[in-house]
């Protein structure tokens, strides 16, 4: 057994060995810090994309779009569809939206404006929005209330005028919002925007309906009703489920985190690779003061936990680097990856970044374990023959 007070010797003579050279490890500790940062980046992105698509328990929200639309750009429904839609069995809730989008190709800044009716809106975000920011919101037709996310990217406050997509807006206020599609957008009054447009006027066109149902058992029921309701009108739906809906319309933006996956899963292995390589370099330049510390009373147990221990501080040291640098970068960019008019957060989490120390010492120690059984084998005489 390793007591505390060897234990805490081992690990001073490890980071002096370390310190003795001082280009080989800040080169290892840098590349093992680029690779974190990449794999903690892209588990920032995949988190993001899996809670927008991802189907909760108890889903209960629709989303009606015009059939084979997919930008908002060119799906357009008369306002009147409303109606209809409200007397179709199992709907609880319909609010019209008009959505208007700054940019309608996948990008990292976009600005999405939805338009909803003041009741509506109220209805649905009282609770997340503070009492004096409503009261702006309703009293003002040009009002808008800004998701956390935009408002911190955009670095806009209550009181604040912004334009985009050619739309002029006072800034309200900003809502606190848990859900994924609210965190990027900026929640206008319908007729404003509508106007704004200069097309379709005031309470005839919307980009889509937000429907919620009364059970979310009649969830796939509800919406083949929907459709087929206006399948021979003008103006045909498709109806789908809201993390459905944000799904097909991501769906290059998927597949983009999933070929950034891979480079993840290629940034664990360089760590492995580069740890490796520093540790046998190391103890194939140190075999004579390998065979001192034996001389000194060093066991084979002692050598074998002095290399392991060099590995797993080289990985520890860059892998809090890369973390905190991936962290605070997600922090302050704050990056939403938008298409069509749906919005995915990159939210920072200490909960990715904890796991990116965690895999960058555990590769280091798998990494470390044969250079130390190398090392703890190494007889004595072949060490001052070296």
């Amino acid at each position: 057994m390793i007591g505390a007070r060897e234990a805490s010797g081992i690990v001073t003579l490890a980071w002096r060995g370390l310190r003795r050279r001082p280009t080989r490890t800040g080169l290892v500790i840098a590349g093992i810090a680029v690779a974190i940062f990449l794999v903690c980046t892209v588990d920032a992105m995949s988190s993001g994309v899996k809670r927008a698509t991802r189907a909760a328990a108890g889903e209960t929200a629709l989303v009606v779009y015009r059939q084979n639309r997919f930008c908002p750009f060119t799906s357009q429904l008369p306002q009147s569809y409303e109606q209809d839609i409200r007397n179709i069995p199992g709907v609880s809730t319909v609010t019209p939206v008009k959505i208007v989008v700054s940019n309608c190709r996948a990008s990292l800044d976009v600005v999405t404006f939805r338009g909803v009716p003041a009741e509506d809106f109220a209805r649905d975000h009282a609770t997340e929005t503070s009492p004096e920011a409503m009261k702006a919101w309703l009293s003002r037709s040009d009002a808008a209330l800004l998701g956390p996310e935009l408002a911190a990217r955009r670095r806009l406050v209550g009181g604040d005028r912004f334009t985009a997509a050619g739309v002029d807006a006072f800034v309200a206020g900003v809502i606190e919002s848990d859900t994924p599609q609210d965190q990027s957008s900026a929640f206008v009054h319908l007729s404003f925007l509508q106007e704004q447009l200069k097309r379709g006027g005031t309470g005839t066109v919307v980009t889509q309906f937000d429907v919620r149902v009364t059970d979310p058992a009649r969830l796939e029921e509800v919406a083949t009703a929907i459709d087929a309701h206006f399948a021979a009108d003008q103006s045909p739906t498709t109806t789908r489920a809201e993390t459905a809906h944000v799904a097909r319309a991501a769906t290059d933006v998927i597949a983009l985190v999933g070929f950034a996956e891979l480079l993840g899963l290629a940034g664990l292995a360089a760590v492995f690779a580069l740890v490796a390589n520093a540790i046998v370099l190391s103890m194939r330049s140190r075999e004579r003061e390998v065979s001192i510390l034996q001389t000194l009373g060093f066991t084979r147990l002692h050598l074998a936990l002095l290399v392991v221990t060099e590995a797993v501080l080289l990985g520890g040291i860059g892998g809090v680097i890369g973390a905190l640098a991936s962290y605070f970068t997600i922090a302050f960019v704050r990056t939403a990856m938008t298409m069509e008019g749906v919005s995915i957060a990159v939210p920072p989490s200490a909960f990715i970044a904890v796991l990116g120390v965690g895999l960058a010492m555990a590769l280091s120690l798998a990494a470390g374990i044969v250079p130390a059984i190398i090392a703890s084998r190494q007889s004595i005489v072949a060490g001052f023959r070296s």
